[in-house]
Order: structure tokens, then C-alpha cells, then sequence
């Protein structure tokens, strides 16, 4: 039996459509399975087992975002980053410096997953607004946005292998199926009484598994019909899951490695198998007990030999996917580490956590100095000495043209230099003050405005105490209510989630038992008091 992996292959292609994978499954028949071996005889290398990491060092810390963490995502040649602060972040692999464009800013409500195309051509993102907004990954502009149709809030989203389909999971227990391509809705479908927070695509593109705060896993084939329940896989509620990119053929038989992580502080490896006209089956390999509070994310590296995973311990833990041992345990964060990832083609990871940063690990011996010095120089954003430290109304004008070259803008060094703009000038900036300095090309005057707007909310919300940020805006609110599952959120936005048809709480995601919504005199005074001390 031998392991095979699509990513090499899909990596020789120059386009989204690597390979079209119907024969494939879904059943297997004689002629899907002799394609399958064909692939491993004549046209994919065979996976080395390679030995251990002998080390993990950290490259950079990037601290851009304004809010926690939700997901990382690799392309070979970019990072993406997503958090409750609504925004995406991408960066270059290649200094981790973030892009001219970035922060994407396109979502009304915190973004909770991310996630690139096969080939890296595109950049997807899903939210509680009910929205998965589809990005060219090169220049950050929206391609398409694809609605739930009963706008639930959603909480994973995948893409296949093949770039064919696009698969949103909802709080309402569907999933919505698009044909990618196209941008069209092949199905909404239920899945679950509980809400979907987790899906993947297995190697072949021909099924895909999601998970539920219930705690159950379910494979389906493509035109969501069911394959599979196993259920309690998870007790209290399944976080994430994710395939191996490798899958085996043995004889008439095809076998799949899925990883599963949950509330139950465990991550467990399966082996989902399916012998030519029989059912799939999946059998428990691992069950990985290293981390002491419940595993929020998981992910395979692109060998499959190593499986990473993040939680609520604050820790990082690497293990030897095969053998299901653990091999290194980080402890970086502050807070609960909430998102993975690894890179495609480098031997990197990317960490992200409550703590509102960003770490990008390297597996594997020590870089040289003088790279690691560059890359900390290049990631570490905002933290450097000098201007960073101070409020932005406090900075100089040495301070604001430093940080225009920082944040990309060198070409507006010149005119706020003419101009004297210190950071005063550059904290009450708008189109109108920015047409004002002679800023002739649009695009400009929304890329500085973009970047100052992001500047102000980083420094203004980062001290915010997180008793007093509404849990669906994750902004400081000014009329808090409680509402009937007891939690307080902004007027406003509890109003608005209500009238979108959202029934359910956006913290349980149960049946809100009323609408009835009561003020928060105690907490609303708390927050004046805390704002006038400041």
C-alpha cells in the first residue's frame, strides 16, 4: 500500500483545475480505482518518511489585527489571516511583509475562517454576516460574494482540490454547496440540529466531512447525500477537522486520513476507507491527549507526516502524524491559540491565537542570523521601537513618514513632509483632508485611508476590555442590552441579528426563547467610567 499525494501533482498545473476528479469515487468502480493506481505507478512520487524536526524556532510575530485570531491560511507564496476585528491581512512568505492592499475590509461581522485556492489564485473568507466573499489573492479585490441563502451566520468554509466547489458551513445545521466557477448554489442542504463549525474536502475532491457543536462527523459525497455518521466523535462539540492530502490504494480499496479536534481537549486521527461497492467506513487510529483544555484547530502538514494543532492551554502542540506521537509543544501565545497552519512549500507554521498575534514557526534547523533578524525586523509591524510605543495623535512627523514606508506608502513621504502632517493631522484624516494634500490617484487615497483607519482601531481597541465589546461586532458598545440568553450585546447589532432571521444567540446558538432585549444600566456605566478614565 502506498501513500499518494494530489498536491504534487496539482502543483505542476498553472491553474485552479488541476486535475477533474468524477471518475474518482463516489462509488469507486474498477475504472476509478485503476485511475487511482495509474497515479501512483506512473505519475505521483511516493512520500518519504522523513525523520523528525530536530527543532522549532520562531521567524516572526506579526500583531496587526485589532481582535482575536480566527483562522491562518497558506498559498505558496502567501499568508492570510482573518479575526473577529472583520478584517483579512495577507502577507508575502517571502519577508512576511503585508501586501500593499491589505487589510481586507469587505465583511460587516467578525470573519471566522479563510482559505486560499489550490493553486493560490484566490483568497476565500466566511462570516457571521452570512456572506463568503471570494478575493483575487494578488491584487485583494473582490471576485464574487456568495450569500447564505437564509443569510446564518457561517463558521468554516473549504474549497476542493480541483477549485470545482466551494462549501460554506452555517450556524443553522446546513451547508451551502456552490459550483465554484460559475459562482452559482448547486444546494443548501441541513446536515445537522447543531450548528456547522468545521468542513473539509478529502484529497480527491469527490467528498467532504463537517463537524458540529453536537460533536458528530458526517461524510458526504457531493451531491450531499450521506456516506457516514460517526457520532459522538467529540463529546461537547467538534472544533475543527482536516484530511491529509495523501490518500492509499490497495487493491480495490481507497484509504483517507482525517484529523478531528474538539471541546473534549482531544485530537483524533481516522482512517476513512471504501472498498469498491461498500460502504465507507471510518476507524479510529490515534486519539492524542498532550494538550489539557479543549483543541480548537488542526491541520496537516502538505507530507502529511506531521499533524499541528491549538488550544485553550495557550499551546502549540507537533506531532508525528503516522506514529501519533507528540514531538514538540510551543507555548508563545498569551491566549488560547485558535488557528494553524502550515505552508505548502516551505517548512513553516503559522499560529494564531485570542492574543491577537500571529506567529510564523520555522520546522527543522536553525535559519542563519542575519535572515532571522531581517524576517523579525520585517514581522514584527507596529512593535518597533520609537513611534509604535506612543498614540498616534502623539507621533511626530518622523514618526507618520516612517510609518508610511512601513505600511507601503513611500510615494506619500514627500507630500505629508511639504505638508508637515505629524500625528495629530494623520488621526483626523478623511477623503476630503486627503484630496486637500493633492493626493491626485484614487486608489492611493483609499489605500492611506484604509491604513489609517486600521491604524486607529488597532491603537484605540487594543486596550479595550473584552467584558465591554459586543460579542457580534467585537466594538466597544454604547447601549448594551441583555437579551435572553443572557449575554449583553450592542442595541443595534442584537436588533439587526434578529431581523435578519437570526433566531438563535449569536454566543450559544440556541432557539432565543424571546426577543425581548432589556438595557444593561450596570454595564453601560462601567464602560463611561472606564472610557472617562482613559
Amino acid at each position: 500500500m502506498r501513500f499518494v499525494s494530489l498536491l504534487h501533482f496539482n502543483k505542476r498545473s498553472s491553474t485552479d483545475r488541476p486535475l477533474s476528479p468524477t471518475t474518482l469515487l463516489s462509488p469507486f468502480t474498477g475504472r476509478s480505482l485503476g485511475i487511482l493506481r495509474h497515479l501512483v505507478s506512473e505519475r505521483l512520487p511516493l512520500q518519504i518518511h522523513t525523520s523528525a524536526p530536530k527543532m522549532v524556532s520562531i521567524l516572526c510575530a506579526l500583531r496587526h489585527h485589532a481582535d482575536e485570531v480566527s483562522c491562518c491560511a497558506f498559498s505558496p507564496s502567501l499568508l492570510a489571516t482573518c479575526s473577529g476585528d472583520k478584517t483579512l491581512r495577507v502577507y508575502k512568505t517571502s519577508d512576511f511583509s503585508e501586501l500593499p492592499f491589505s487589510p481586507l475590509s469587505g465583511h460587516g461581522y467578525g470573519v471566522h475562517c479563510c482559505c486560499f485556492s489550490s493553486c493560490g489564485r484566490y483568497l476565500l473568507s466566511c462570516s457571521t454576516d452570512g456572506s463568503t466573499i471570494v478575493w483575487a489573492a494578488n491584487t485583494g479585490e473582490v471576485a464574487a460574494v456568495l450569500l447564505h441563502p437564509a443569510r446564518s451566520p457561517l463558521r468554516a468554509c473549504a474549497i476542493a482540490p480541483d477549485s470545482s466547489l466551494l462549501l460554506a458551513g452555517a450556524c443553522d445545521g446546513t451547508v451551502a454547496l456552490w459550483d465554484f466557477p460559475s459562482k452559482t448554489l448547486r444546494r443548501c442542504s441541513a446536515v445537522s440540529e447543531a450548528s456547522v463549525v468545521a468542513c473539509c474536502f478529502s484529497p480527491c475532491g469527490q467528498m467532504f466531512v463537517t463537524g458540529c457543536t453536537r460533536g458528530d462527523l458526517k461524510l458526504w459525497d457531493t451531491d450531499i447525500n450521506l456516506l457516514h455518521a460517526e457520532k459522538d466523535a467529540h463529546d461537547l462539540g467538534v472544533t475543527c477537522c482536516s484530511f491529509a492530502p495523501q490518500f492509499k490504494v490497495d487493491g480495490c480499496c481507497v484509504e483517507f486520513r482525517l484529523a478531528s479536534c474538539g471541546q473534549d481537549s482531544q485530537l483524533k486521527i481516522r482512517i476513512v476507507s471504501q472498498r469498491e461497492g461498500a460502504a465507507c467506513v471510518m476507524t479510529l487510529l490515534h486519539t492524542l491527549t498532550s494538550q489539557s483544555a479543549p483543541v480548537l484547530s488542526c491541520a496537516f502538514s502538505s507530507d502529511g507526516e506531521l499533524l499541528v494543532s491549538g488550544s485553550v492551554d495557550k499551546s502549540v502542540a507537533i506531532y508525528d502524524a503516522n506514529l501519533g506521537t507528540l514531538l514538540h509543544t510551543l507555548k508563545q501565545h498569551d491566549r488560547y491559540v485558535t488557528a494553524v497552519a502550515l505552508s505548502p512549500t516551505m517548512p513553516w507554521i503559522a499560529t494564531g491565537s485570542m492574543d491577537r498575534t500571529v506567529n510564523v514557526w520555522r520546522i527543522g534547523d536553525e535559519v542563519s542570523g542575519t535572515a532571522t533578524e531581517s524576517r523579525q525586523t520585517a514581522c514584527r509591524g507596529r512593535k518597533l521601537p520609537g513611534h509604535s510605543r506612543l498614540l498616534v495623535a502623539d507621533w511626530s512627523e518622523e514618526d507618520v513618514q516612517t510609518w508610511l514606508c512601513e505600511e507601503g506608502l513611500q510615494e506619500l513621504v514627500s507630500i505629508f513632509k511639504d505638508n508637515n502632517i505629524d500625528g495629530a493631522e494623520l488621526s483626523q484624516l478623511n477623503k476630503e483632508t486627503a484630496a486637500e494634500l493633492g493626493i491626485e490617484s484614487v486608489g492611493l487615497r483609499g489605500r492611506l485611508l484604509r491604513k489609517t483607519e486600521a491604524l486607529k482601531a488597532e491603537q484605540s481597541g487594543s486596550d479595550d476590555p473584552d467584558e465591554f465589546l459586543c460579542p457580534i461586532t467585537r466594538e466597544l458598545m454604547k447601549d448594551p442590552v441583555i437579551a435572553a440568553d443572557g449575554y449583553s450585546y450592542e442595541r443595534a447589532s442584537i436588533e439587526s441579528w434578529i431581523r435578519g432571521k437570526n433566531k438563535t444567540s449569536p454566543m450559544t446558538n440556541l432557539l432565543l426563547q424571546t426577543t425581548l432585549l432589556t438595557p444593561n444600566r450596570s454595564l453601560k456605566m462601567a464602560i463611561t467610567r472606564w472610557k472617562s478614565s482613559q
